[in-house]
């Protein structure tokens, strides 16, 4: 078969966010405003990372990567649904449809495995203080996180690949306000069991695979916790590691309720306000989450952003 037949559709109809918007202009304000904090407050974490030296460390090495995949995460939905809601239309090209389904699994696939990393990471400084600067090199952390970002791209790779040799004949209408693999697979008019397996093997071997180890890290580290005797090290302890399980518990809130529940429960609007918690109120809280908690990344801020810091700490008083 020659490759202009794998597909009679050319554009997919996204059944959008809103059904009955009566103020597009009002909700494209919003998510614009909404949009650019997911891109200023992620930036500005990878800014003081890359130019603040005593946060040249492995568990900011991980924050300004998950601050990349936030953006990314971000970037693969939102700028579609606005020019749809600035259009009042609610059209997505074919091409755009795989290239979407392409950048949201890879987003979310290697933002799965890097905090799943980085439980790993805090394990290894509360558990093991004494080996954790022979054991976090430089070299081993930048090998981890190409590790993810590969694992993650070659996954997202071949689920969009076996989904472009799939026949898509009509209806074309996605129940969903962005291009996802479930409800992109439900309009083939062809088998999808290679790409079911895959799915399959991916929710087996990526989210069951890293949510056990993830569980395993903390359990290790509470453990760990409850041993020390005073009060003042079990708070430090708990300290270095508050932040990145608020944002694990976040992530996986809202994956478990979307991917592990019973199908008679499922609500396409309750799915759709779940999809927007991961694809813009997460990104938006983790780096509030890094900074407000995080003594080391406020000094980082003060020392790049001078001016910005002292107007800033002089409207407040």
């Amino acid at each position: 078969m020659e490759p202009g037949n794998h597909s009679r559709v050319t554009e997919f109809v996204l059944q959008g966010l809103l059904e009955h918007p009566n103020h597009l202009g009002l909700f494209f304000a919003l998510f614009l405003c909404l949009y650019l904090a997911v891109i200023l407050g992620n930036s500005l974490i990878i800014a003081a990372v890359v130019l603040h030296p005593p946060l040249h460390t492995p568990m900011y090495f991980f924050i300004a990567n998950l601050a990349m995949l936030d953006i990314m995460c971000s970037s693969s939905v939102l700028p579609k649904m606005m020019e749809n809601l600035l259009r009042g239309k609610k059209t997505i090209s074919f091409e755009g449809c795989m290239a979407q389904l392409f950048a949201f699994t890879m987003s979310g696939a290697t933002e799965l495995m890097l905090l799943t990393v980085m439980s790993c990471d805090r394990y290894v400084a509360i558990c093991h203080p004494l080996r954790y600067v022979n054991l976090m090199t430089k070299k081993i952390c930048i090998t981890l996180a190409t590790g993810v970002w590969a694992v993650g791209i070659i996954n997202s790779l071949v689920n969009t690949l076996l989904t472009l040799r799939l026949d898509f004949c009509g209806p074309n209408l996605i129940q969903h306000f962005f291009c996802e693999f479930p409800p992109v697979l439900a309009l083939s008019c062809s088998s999808t069991f290679l790409n079911q397996v895959m799915v399959f093997l991916a929710d087996i071997f990526l989210a069951m695979g890293n949510f056990l180890l993830t569980v395993m890290s903390y359990s290790f580290i509470i453990v760990a916790i409850l041993k020390i005797r005073s009060s003042k090290g079990m708070q430090k302890a708990f300290s270095t590691c508050s932040s990145h399980l608020l944002v694990v518990t976040l992530f996986y809130s809202s994956i478990i309720y979307t991917y592990i529940r019973p199908s008679s429960s499922y609500s396409p609007d309750k799915d759709k306000f779940v999809a927007l918690m991961y694809t813009l109120v997460t990104p938006i809280l983790n780096p509030l989450i890094y900074s407000l908690r995080n003594k080391e990344v406020k000094v980082g801020f003060r020392k790049i952003f001078p001016l910005a810091t002292k107007q800033f700490s002089q409207e407040q008083t």
